[in-house]
């Protein structure tokens, strides 16, 4: 794991992993030398965490936390949202991450968002399966029709556009894409659903 978050934080900073070496005194043999199960003494480990202003913890795949330097904010992907149905939550951080330049923020703090991966194509073509999101973590829509992050039957989590109207017992999940037809939560049920939240950002990987 170590080797690849060092792979990572270099790619996203648009260095290679010789050049950082050099700036870190480290011979050109260090990057080679490295592996899973081989990773550099702990005085190198805090210096390569240092560089790229992130923890020991996190270089070797322990830390799953929020690191923000002074104009990026590193974001553990911390599991996915069904674009379908009937997908179970579950925080399930595999070492995925996503950095954003704090402008993005809009002046929140960091801790108001999290990142989830899309699964499934009923967001299409808004949302791709593999798409990563940034989310505001929040409890209440804007608006009726506002896409959102939405936990139903205390269990499931899903990303829809939410259809309502106010002082009524119901709402619709609303899929994008045609093919998937819209879940109306009523009654009883509403009680074991809730928003968790907005998606503000989308990062996609485009394939070359």
């Amino acid at each position: 794991m170590f080797k690849k978050n060092f792979i990572d934080l270099c790619n996203k900073a648009n260095q290679s992993p010789t050049y950082v070496c050099q700036q870190l005194g480290l011979s050109n043999a260090a990057f080679s030398q490295w592996s899973d199960a081989s990773v550099p003494r702990q005085t190198t480990l805090k210096k390569i965490a240092d560089y790229f202003g992130v923890s020991v913890d996190y270089l070797l795949g322990n830390d799953n936390s929020v690191t923000t330097t002074e104009d990026y904010t590193t974001f553990p992907v911390i599991g996915e949202i069904a674009a379908g149905y009937d997908s179970i939550v579950v925080e399930n951080w595999s070492g995925d991450t996503v950095t954003i330049p704090n402008a993005w923020l809009k002046g929140r703090d960091a801790s108001e968002y999290f990142v989830l991966s899309v699964k499934g194509d009923s967001m299409y073509p808004l949302y791709l399966d593999g798409d990563k999101v940034l989310i505001l973590k929040c409890s209440t829509l804007d608006y009726s029709g506002q896409i959102g992050a939405v936990i139903y039957d205390d269990e499931y989590s899903t990303l829809k556009k939410v259809e309502y109207k106010p002082g009524e017992d119901w709402l619709n999940l609303v899929p994008i894409n045609p093919m998937y037809p819209p879940q109306k939560i009523e009654n009883e049920a509403l009680e074991h659903c809730r928003v968790i939240g907005i998606p503000k950002i989308l990062i996609r990987s485009l394939e070359e």
